[in-house]
């Protein structure tokens, strides 16, 4: 590999034109393929298989008008006076506007909703009146038919009275036809009085059956009173859009047009304003804000620092937004074709901007010391991108395996985002190796200060080649000496107790996305979220949508009586407000319920709540014969079940990356113990890094410096995301710092002196990557996207971390305490390992202004490695 990167090295520096050339028509490439392909990013996300997708999937089976997503839109009055009559008429035409948009199912109006409400609340109301007149009536018609049945027994007591004097008198026979007449009459009496009880008994069956319906309906009417869509000062109110697909599959263009529908209507009425809940507002984040210019501003700070010229510095800068820039349109190019989330591109750009910068810094960095050693431009840049660059190739290969290992997780839009991630990566990596060396070329000898080029010499026979990123070992007249052991282990107390602190946070990790109290607070999200929050409740932002499925279907008869046995089930439960029926299907076998939790999608009363209700399930009520099973669905379930879903997943994926960190080191550093000390520093890194997110964005601390409005769950892909990014970086700087340590000591230097030689040569360039890293993505910690912000901290805490603490602390202290022990290796397992040379040492050894290993040691350590050639 040093070898073909040299010869790509040298020709790039003799072609100059034609690889700038080429370069920039791969970018106009890829402008074009955006131009042509790119569609609508989305900040909603789905995993198949959910117990929420499962759920939503039978609702657009049985009940399809229930199982499409919703967008909340929140509408005020500016002077905080009611909505009049003529606004409320006006805004009703608006969202009747709106339901006609293609994709959507209905608009709820809220004030049509709200005088259904109080119209059903007044019939109710009325049918009370009605039903207590109806059984004061019927109580006396039964006082009426008692009373005359009183009086027939009373004739016939008489009657047979005198039935008895007549046979007493023996004139029975006599008043035998008298007598029978008036029994006749009385029995005729009593079958008429039957036949008005009967029909008295019907109508009071009749109307104790509506009493009871009515009652059942009231019923249902309190357990519903606290979802409202008008506040009851009536100065706002919460229009829902029901879109035709799922909340997962509406697109971003629907909604849009349902935006600019509403808005348009809404600014030709005077004093009312209109919000947007996040749930249908999507606000593409900025590729380059303030805080990302203010971190590339750094890290050009700290280039001229390094470099000393402002061409020098301009140059990683340069090569890495040509990078950045291919990656983010060519991977938005597809965003036509596959559904991208809106994280993706910009974790891209993050990633590429990063490394992009710091692998032309190795570059550069070699080139500039070979040239004022005397080298020849052409033959530096060759040499430089055979040495250097085989090492960032190397390096970047292992940051891209680590995010391709993404898919391994099974989570589609996560393996996405890993994909974006590895080819923004990979693309900076090839124009390290190929558009740097031209551009070096191009520049010539100006890569130097003036001073710099006045003191250069041209080589009149062999210079010592450094370590990988080209830094000598150490100064002449100035030899080095160990560290002490006390030292060393006050090091490692310290780096791994200061870590472990840090790390305590993430012990109570909770995840979740982002919900519109996480958005900046002049943005429509936030201003819908806490407009609802305010006049309606928390839960309102996020209500659950509960499916019961019946084992046999319902008689319409029975319907009410089945809805208010299930919902008050529902409503005895802890932290719910509300419960009303939202829809059953036709053939009665399925009843779907609104649940309105006592506080938001994101708290964790609600995830508490999803889980209870499904262990609710099943539930036995009286007008069903056999059991009633309950599924929860709804976008609030829907994120706690990916939240789920990736948590389960992370266990795995860290195994694969710390087995992979393993495989890679073992082969890189020929040995068991260093891969080890490396791998743990990692998971170290790891956990204080996540303890960070979780102290300020979970927790609130530092809430003010780094702009957390409302704290809250960390976003839920984070985690995962963070081991493949950390585990990348954390290896080019071991990779870096580390393959110094091991050449020095294949060359002879004792094992103690090799670990303070080798971090000598490399701590000034893993310095300035690190800092250069921790500008770029630090700049994300402030940009508007909510889900953004942490990724940037999260990964500019964690390069803070294991470059300054683990890698330049705890792992040199480490290898001191092991000794020579740190480098054993089985003779069998040597003996099966490929050797991959990542620093190009047997390169250096081909090239003809190469010295003899044992001479490089002599010059560079003044005597400290001799004697010991050919370990």
């Amino acid at each position: 590999m040093a070898e073909l990167l040299y010869r790509i090295g040298r020709g790039a520096a003799r072609h100059v034109r034609a690889v700038i050339a080429a370069w920039l028509a791969v970018l106009v490439v890829a402008g074009v393929g955006f131009a042509v392909g790119g569609g609508t990013l989305t900040d909603s996300f789905s995993i198949p298989g959910t117990p929420t997708q499962e759920v939503t999937d039978r609702l657009a089976d049985e009940i399809p008008e229930a199982a499409g997503g919703t967008g909340t839109v929140v509408l005020t009055t500016t002077g905080d006076e009611a909505f009049t009559d003529a606004q409320q008429q006006e805004l009703s035409s608006v969202l009747a506007d709106a339901a006609e948009v293609d994709g959507v199912e209905t608009v709820v109006d809220p004030f049509q909703t709200e005088a259904d409400r109080e119209a059903q609340a007044a019939q109710l109301a009325e049918g009370e009146q009605q039903v207590a007149a109806g059984r004061e009536q019927l109580e006396q018609g039964q006082a009426q038919l008692d009373a005359a049945r009183e009086q027939l027994e009373q004739a016939q007591a008489q009657l047979d009275a005198a039935r008895a004097q007549a046979e007493a008198a023996g004139q029975a026979e006599a008043a035998a036809p008298q007598l029978d007449a008036q029994q006749q009459q009385i029995d005729a009496g009593l079958a008429e009085l039957e036949t008005q009880q009967e029909q008295l008994d019907t109508s009071a069956a009749e109307l104790e059956a509506g009493a009871e319906q009515a009652e059942q309906g009231a019923a249902l009417l309190d357990l519903a009173a606290e979802i409202r869509v008008v506040s009851e000062d009536g100065d706002a109110a919460v229009a829902n859009v029901v879109f035709t697909e799922d909340q997962f599959d509406v697109s971003q263009e629907t909604k849009d047009t349902v935006i600019e529908t509403i808005e348009d209507g809404v600014a030709e009425i005077d004093g009312v304003h209109v919000d947007f809940g996040s749930d249908i507002s999507m606000e593409a984040p900025s590729i380059i804000g303030p805080g990302e210019v203010v971190g590339l501003v750094v890290a050009a700070i700290v280039l001229v620092v390094m470099l000393g010229t402002l061409i020098g510095a301009g140059l990683p800068i340069l090569t890495a937004l040509v990078g950045v820039g291919i990656a983010a349109l060519g991977s938005l190019a597809f965003s036509g074709v596959v559904e991208m989330s809106s994280v993706t591109p910009v974790l891209g750009l993050m990633l590429g901007l990063a490394v992009g910068i710091d692998y032309a810094l190795f570059i550069v960095n070699r080139h500039r010391r070979q040239l004022k050693e005397g080298y020849d431009v052409e033959e530096s840049v060759a040499l430089a991108n055979g040495t250097s660059g085989n090492a960032v190739v190397f390096a970047g290969a292992t940051v891209v395996i680590a995010l391709l290992a993404l898919n391994v997780t099974g989570i589609p839009f996560l393996g996405l985002m890993g994909t974006v991630g590895a080819a923004s990566v990979a693309i900076a990596v090839l124009v390290a190796v190929t558009l740097t060396p031209a551009l070096l070329s191009a520049i010539g000898p100006r890569i130097l200060n003036r001073k710099e080029r006045a003191a250069l010499v041209p080589v009149h026979g062999a210079h010592a080649a450094g370590p990988v990123d080209g830094t000598p070992a150490a100064t002449a007249g100035k030899p080095l000496r160990p560290m002490s052991t006390v030292a060393a282990v006050g090091r490692v107390v310290l780096g791994v107790a200061v870590l472990g602190v840090v790390a305590i946070p993430a012990l109570d990790l909770r995840i979740n996305l982002p919900d519109g109290s996480s958005e900046p607070t002049d943005s429509t999200q936030y201003q819908a979220y806490s407009t609802v929050a305010e006049e309606f409740g928390a839960g309102v932002n996020g209500p659950l949508l509960v499916v019961a499925e019946l084992p046999q279907p319902v008689a319409d008869d029975d319907l009410v009586a089945t809805q208010l046995a299930i919902g008050e089930q529902l409503a005895a439960q802890d932290d719910v407000v509300a419960v009303a029926p939202a829809a059953a299907s036709e053939d009665g076998t399925v009843v779907a319920f609104q649940v309105v939790p006592a506080e938001g999608p994101t708290s964790e009363s609600t995830e508490q709540l999803v889980h209870h209700l499904r262990d609710l399930s099943p539930v036995t009520v009286d007008t069903v014969d056999g059991e009633v099973e309950l599924g929860v669905a709804g976008a609030a379930s829907g994120n706690i079940d990916i939240s789920e879903k990736l948590s389960a997943a992370l266990p795995l994926y860290l195994a694969v990356v710390i087995g992979l960190s393993l495989v890679i080191l073992v082969v890189v550093f020929r040995s068991l113990l260093v891969p080890l000390i490396a791998t743990a520093g990692f998971v170290l890194s790891y956990f204080a890094a996540l303890g960070g997110v979780v102290a300020i964005y979970q927790w609130g601390w530092l809430s003010s410096v780094f702009n957390v409005d409302s704290p809250g769950p960390v976003l839920n892909f984070l985690p995962t995301i963070l081991v493949g990014v950390l585990f990348g970086l954390a290896m080019d700087y071991m990779l870096f710092l580390g393959s110094g340590m091991r050449e020095a000591y294949a060359h002879g230097a004792p094992a103690r002196l090799a670990v303070v030689q080798g971090f000598r040569a490399g701590r000034s360039v893993v310095t300035a990557a690190a800092i250069i890293m921790i500008s770029v993505f630090g700049g994300f910690i402030f940009a508007e996207d909510a889900m953004i912000r942490p990724i940037g901290f999260a990964l500019a805490f964690g390069v803070l971390v294991d470059a300054f603490v683990v890698r330049m602390l705890v792992v040199p202290a480490l290898m001191h305490l092991l000794g020579g022990s740190a480098w054993w290796l089985p003779r069998w397992l040597d003996r099966i390992l490929p050797d991959v040379d990542v620093e190009g040492a047997a390169l250096e050894r081909k090239h003809p202004h190469a010295e003899a290993p044992a001479e490089r040691a002599d010059d560079a350590t003044s005597g400290a490695r001799s004697g010991t050639a050919g370990r």
